[in-house]
């Protein structure tokens, strides 16, 4: 029976070994339960996936298009490109050097440590009301 399905599918796809990939996918939707759209009459997965390209009842283009998609790892989304934006204009930590490249001040971490000490009041625990 299934040699015959073959023979009846060459026509809707020329390469084989293109038919079975898409055959052998369509088996796989059928057994996670997608519907068949012919009478099963007692074949197996596969031998009805091929029975369904035959019958042109399922397209091999879309077949191919699922299973490609269904192999898919990352789909590439079309994104806008960025605009560029205009460098802000120097400000007083900031100082150029001879090759116009923006250089910061450098901070050490007991000036940091003291800056946020005088920013925030230390907080008032029970043991320090006593």
């Amino acid at each position: 029976m299934a040699r015959v399905t073959v023979e009846d599918c060459i026509d809707k796809v020329e390469n084989r070994f293109e038919l079975v990939l898409v055959a052998s996918h369509r088996a796989r939707m059928i057994s996670s339960g997608q519907q068949i759209t012919i009478d099963r009459d007692n074949d197996k997965n596969p031998v009805v996936a091929l029975r369904e390209i035959a019958d042109a009842t399922q397209a091999p283009e879309d077949l191919k298009e699922d299973l490609i998609h269904s192999l898919q790892k990352h789909v590439e989304v079309d994104e806008p490109e960025a605009e560029v934006v205009p460098a802000l204009t120097t400000s007083s930590s900031e100082t150029s050097d001879a090759n116009g490249e923006i250089q910061f001040d450098r901070m050490t971490e007991e000036d940091l440590l003291r800056g946020l000490e005088g920013l925030v009041p230390p907080a008032e625990t029970d043991d320090d009301s006593e």
